[in-house]
This record gives C-alpha cells, structure tokens and sequence, in this order.
C-alpha cells in the first residue's frame, strides 16, 4: 500500500477490489472471505464468515443466506452491520461498516441458479443454525429433495434464502510493518457523494 493516502484509489470499493484482485492472484484460498458482525435489537453482537459474491463496484458487498440464521434475524432486527477482510499472508486487512438492505428475490435468484446444485439441495434442507439430532438427518433429507427434484430439474430459490447488500459508510485499510508502525488508511463519506481519506495512527 501506498504510504500516502492521496496515493490510494479515491472509491474505496475500486481499492477494495484492488486488494482483492492481488490476494486472488497470490493464490491465497478463500480470498473472498471476509468476517461480517451483526448485533440484534438487544444489541448483542454475532461474528461469523462470509464469502463476498458481488461487491467490488458500486453496488456495494453482497453475500446470501438462510434469512432465518442468526445474522438474518440480527439484520431484520438492526439492518447495521461491520466486517472486516484479513490476508495474513500480505499483511493487509480491510474493515469496513455501513447499513444493510436485502436483495430482491429476482438478484437472489440470478446468483442461487448459478450455484452448485450441491449447494442448493444444502439450503433447502438445513434449517440454518437450529439443533437437530444428528447428521443422519440431514443427509435424509437432502436425498429426499434430491429425489423431488432429479438432474436435469431446477431446483427453486427457497422463499427463506437470498442475498444482502452491504453499503459501507467508512472503510479503513491497514498494512502491517515489522516495527507495528502500521499504515492505516480510513476512508469517510465527504458529504457530496466522494470519499475523505486520512492516516490513522497505528
């Protein structure tokens, strides 16, 4: 990273994709993954990973889940959420926190057709999050929903799956030095639709 700010891309989600491009390119695994944080209306908060699916543009971070998960109720609930991507191997880390709104069904199901349909037969049968007895169960159910719907079928969106957008109102862009004089670079809104950049002390 450059060590002046002014250096760095003006759209933060230009220089976010930047970073993900290099981490791809550097063969990292899960370079898309990122840690997103929900909190309920209570205000308790909940971490879990995520995969980044869109969000290098303007359109902000997309990812999809069982809307009835934990993160799903959270953001029914307090529709606010932070995250924050780490590639240790590069030293870098991006954290980010805005609102967040859901996708409609139409984007939800352009991306669920794209997926394996491994994947999908997953969704439809995993209650996300709550107990269940044993993994005997799960993979019952998948095999009956496999049978309701053979290859060469489509499987449908689930009413209870689909996406969420993140549309982050600051980012910050950290990359670590030997001596832990970090660079830390914080993006904020600058009120007429671009972008303050700023040095963070480490």
């Amino acid at each position: 990273m450059a060590t002046d700010p002014t250096e760095l891309d003006p759209d933060p989600l230009r220089q976010l994709g930047a970073w993900l491009s290099a981490a791809e390119s550097a063969g990292l695994p899960l370079h898309d993954a990122f840690a997103l944080a929900t909190a309920d209306a209570e205000g308790a908060p909940s971490v879990r990973m995520v995969l980044l699916r869109g969000g290098d543009g303007p359109e902000g971070l997309c990812f999809y889940t069982n809307r009835g998960s934990r993160k799903g109720r959270d953001l029914a609930a307090n529709p606010r959420a932070a995250a924050v991507f780490h590639w240790a191997a590069l030293g870098r880390q991006v954290r980010v926190a805005g609102r967040v709104s859901a996708l409609t069904d139409a984007e939800s199901a352009s991306y669920w057709a794209s997926r394996p349909r491994g994947s999908q037969l997953s969704a439809w049968a995993s209650a996300q999050g709550e107990e269940v007895s044993s993994r005997d169960v799960l993979e019952a159910l998948v095999a009956e929903l496999a049978a309701q719907w053979p290859e060469g079928v489509d499987i449908p969106l689930p009413p209870f799956w689909g996406g969420y957008r993140l549309l982050p109102r600051v980012f910050e862009f950290w990359e670590g030095r030997p001596d832990r004089l970090h660079d830390r670079v914080e993006y904020l809104p600058d009120g007429r639709g671009g972008w303050l950049r700023r040095r963070l002390q480490p």
